[in-house]
């Protein structure tokens, strides 16, 4: 039989209310004794007391719960954001749940449904990153909410994201300053504010030393490893003259790296290669992959600090915009091109 709160009460020789108070911290404010808290304490330890969660944050209205949503929880980026949330969470005496959205805007708002029906506090999400709506009504319904990454401009929402435009025009230029012209782009998930930054970037960088914008260079449907792969294919057959691929996601790149091995295409060799995102291994790969390497450290503590403040008794986060500055990682995976 489970130790029920009154059979603490009872070997500690005070009443339920007097034991409740003690266990929950509460002694200085109803003006109980150090000692019966401490004997209070002890009782409970002795006997194995459990409270009983569910009835303890229907009490209090509180459930000490966070949750977090990611697109792919595969993917390294989002498994960086999701351990940072729950570190923060958890120095705060808070459990995170997470839930893999599986790139689906319809089960991202199943799970979003499913965690506020667990009465979770708070929020983080790295939405699909396509339609808002569901999110911004989690909001107006009063659970604050942080979003991270796939952010929407002019929505107001507390975000937090990276400089994507930036990061991809500093791409363009280091692949044009090697001499590459005719470069390939696997694109991520179209729609969202990565994927159309990034490839605004990409028009820019191009732009600015003369190249022509040809869309017929741009293939993909996902920033997963599956739509690197068959983008890659589909370029190098169609446009065998291309000389560099700019990959909008790490996923992507991987793909591109089987695809291009298959065809007979050698990275660095015949074929320069530079990857939005990096990843713990990019430096350790047989011929190092160049990056334009996103602060995912920095984004996760931000948003988990965003939304910590959020909890109460603390205000609901100020809708306010983050945009995190990005860097390039140069590998061995860029050469250059030489014209006749």
């Amino acid at each position: 039989m489970p130790i029920t709160l009154r059979k603490v009460a009872e070997a500690a020789g005070v009443s339920v209310s007097v034991a409740s108070r003690a266990l929950n911290g509460h002694a200085k404010s109803y003006r109980i004794s150090q000692g019966t808290e401490e004997r209070v304490k002890h009782t409970a330890r002795q006997l194995g007391f459990r409270p009983n969660q569910p009835a303890r944050a229907l009490r209090l209205q509180k459930t000490g719960l966070i949750g977090v949503v990611v697109p792919d929880l595969a993917n390294p980026f989002f498994a960086s954001i999701s351990r940072a949330v729950t570190l923060a969470a958890e120095s705060e005496d808070y459990c995170v749940i997470v839930g893999d959205s599986r790139e689906d805007t319809r089960h991202e708002i199943r799970l979003l449904k499913q965690l506020q029906d667990r009465q979770v506090e708070a929020l983080v999400v790295c939405p699909v990153g396509q339609q808002y709506r569901h999110l911004l009504e989690i909001q107006q319904h009063g659970t604050p909410i942080v979003l991270a990454d796939r952010t929407f401009p002019h929505v107001e929402l507390t975000q937090v994201t990276s400089q994507h435009q930036r990061g991809a025009e500093k791409a363009m230029r280091l692949l044009t300053s090697h001499g590459h012209r005719v470069i390939g782009v696997l694109q991520g998930l179209p729609g969202t504010l990565p994927n159309t930054q990034r490839l605004q970037g990409h028009r820019a960088g191009l732009k600015r030393v003369g190249i022509a914008i040809d869309p017929t260079l741009i293939a993909g449907h996902n920033f997963n490893e599956s739509s690197g792969y068959q983008a890659t294919r589909a370029l190098l057959t169609q446009r065998p003259d291309i000389t560099a691929l700019f990959a909008l996601s790490t996923p992507n790149a991987m793909g591109g790296l089987r695809a291009a091995q298959e065809m007979g295409r050698k990275v660095a060799q015949d074929l320069s290669l530079i990857a939005f995102d990096d990843s713990p291994y990019a430096d350790l790969m047989q011929v190092p992959l160049t990056t334009v390497c996103q602060d995912v450290e920095q984004i996760g503590q931000l948003a988990a600090s965003l939304i910590m403040q959020a909890l109460p008794p603390h205000l609901p986060p100020s809708i306010t915009r983050h945009d995190v500055q990005v860097r390039v990682i140069q590998r061995d995976s860029i050469t250059k091109v030489f014209h006749s």
